[in-house]
């Protein structure tokens, strides 16, 4: 699903949103667009925690990703706190899955490489992963981590170096140095273009312009 909320249809003589936005904001939309990346996406694992939820999709916003892939927690409805996503929900593309199978295949099938945060014989350190081509970063349940099914449908598996004596992260903080380790790798190694197709980029130009319109509601009538 996307985000952004009720869907909306313009009312006969209403102007296109486009129209009504100023000159600052389109280009503000064109520049975000033109850092937007689905090369690097990230998975939630049966969440639990609505702070977590919001906090992750913020950090994945706020870095320029465009899609989040939900596994679905049977006991926790996914329902992100609104004070904590501050509405970047609705700039985000989200995914939802009953299991994760059916995640990998979706992933798989796009040219992801699939890679499991998870302390486990023959892991990677996040630090030597690289990024040039698409990866799909899983992180897990706040209690458990990761599922055995996540392991089973993986391509690899990759844990977060720490120097304290804290052993682990919270899931808002792994997914803060997992999404800034792959932006700066990105930056760095390919330069700060996003890697949006023009198709893309002119579709979410349009949503973006939508829900960047004050009043939307008021002005088009709901479908």
């Amino acid at each position: 699903m996307s985000g952004g909320g009720p869907k909306y249809e313009p009312l006969e003589g209403r102007p296109a949103p486009e129209a009504l936005l100023l000159d600052s904001r389109k280009e503000r939309i064109a520049e975000v667009l033109g850092q937007r990346t689905r090369n690097v996406t990230v998975v939630l694992d049966r969440l639990e925690d609505t702070f977590n939820m919001a906090a992750v999709l913020r950090t994945c916003e706020g870095m320029g990703l465009q899609d989040v892939h939900i596994i679905n927690n049977p006991e926790a409805r996914f329902a992100p706190n609104a004070a904590v996503t501050q509405g970047c929900d609705k700039w985000l593309d989200l995914h939802v899955y009953e299991d994760f199978a059916s995640c990998a295949q979706v992933l798989k099938r796009r040219g992801y490489r699939v890679l499991a945060s998870a302390i486990a014989p023959g892991a990677t350190s996040l630090f030597e992963l690289t990024f040039e081509a698409r990866v799909a970063i899983v992180l897990g349940n706040e209690r458990f981590g990761v599922s055995e099914e996540v392991l089973r449908h993986a391509d690899g598996t990759f844990w977060i170096p720490m120097r304290g004596f804290s052993q682990s992260f919270n899931i808002s903080a792994a997914a803060s140095a997992c999404v800034t380790q792959a932006i700066a790798w990105r930056l760095k190694h390919l330069g700060p273009a996003g890697d949006l197709s023009e198709p893309e980029k002119a579709e979410l130009t349009s949503r973006f312009s939508f829900l960047s319109v004050n009043q939307r509601g008021r002005l088009y009538g709901r479908r």
